[in-house]
This record gives structure tokens, sequence and C-alpha cells, in this order.
């Protein structure tokens, strides 16, 4: 299957081998939204949603779903992760909860689906939270930012 590394000779999906690939510091950030109303932002300023703490319940989900990728994406390796930071923004113009995952590690693959894995996850406990105020929450604009180390070398999204 030539350079189609996910592939074995059967052309059948293989987690790709990494035994010789060069150790190295290794950061990724992902970024994503979570649109509600302002009554949802209220409560979750106020501390007033009755299942607690949305943004340190949705922090801590965040951190647990980049520890436990590897469970959850078939081809990602479980990883040394080194760091997870999940940090949020408040906007009332767009009303919404921006989230940002910033994850890394020393090791031999990156450390992007990790990232991109907390803020979906972030995200989703922020709607689980919110559903008894607002059904119809929106989740969007989950993406990689920026990534470094490894033989690709550093990506920047645009702004």
């Amino acid at each position: 299957m030539g350079d189609l590394t996910h592939f074995n000779e059967q052309g059948r999906a293989k987690m790709v081998d990494v035994t010789e690939k060069a150790v190295t510091h290794r950061t990724a950030i992902a970024a994503g939204e979570i649109h509600m109303a302002p009554e949802t932002m209220a409560h979750i300023k106020a501390g007033t949603m009755k299942k607690g703490d949305v943004l340190a319940v949705a922090q801590v989900a965040g951190i647990q779903a980049a520890k436990h990728n590897w469970e959850l994406i078939p081809m990602c390796h479980p990883l040394p992760l080194t760091g997870i930071d999940i940090a949020f923004h408040l906007s009332d113009e767009p009303c919404m909860v921006e989230i940002q995952a910033t994850v890394t590690c020393t090791g031999v693959t990156g450390v992007e689906m990790e990232a991109l894995t907390a803020v979906s996850v972030a995200a989703l406990t922020i709607y689980d939270m919110c559903k008894a105020v607002q059904k119809d929450m929106r989740i969007t604009n989950i993406r990689l930012l920026r990534k470094s180390g490894g033989k690709s070398g550093d990506y920047i999204a645009e702004e």
C-alpha cells in the first residue's frame, strides 16, 4: 500500500509502529466553542446550574478525556502526557464559552488528538451540565490551533 502507514500488507487498518521514532517534546493546542442563550450563560457565571460548577466539572472532564484518548480513538497510542491545561473564555457577544486545551508530552508521537478530544469532551460536559436549561446549544469550530515537535515540525493554523 505504498506510503499509507496505517494499513498492513493486506490493506487492513493497523496501529503504526512508532518504535524507531525520535523522542521529542511535543505540544498541541486545540480550541472549540459552545454557543448558548444569555440565560444559560448567566447560570454558568452565577454558579446556579443544578448539577454544580459547570466549568470546574468540564475542566476535569477535559483532562480525563486527554488522558484516555487512546481508549476512544482506535489508532491512537497511549502516551505519557506530561501536562494538560484546559482554559475557558466566556463571551457575551456572541454568547458562548470558548474552550482551549494545551497538551504536552515527551514522546514518539504527537498529542493533537489528545488536545482535540479534551476540547470535545469539555464542550460535551458543558452541554450535559446545562441541558436542563437549554437543549439547543451548539458545539462548533473544534480545531487544532498549533502543534510543535516531531518529524513533521511545527504547525500554526491560519487565523
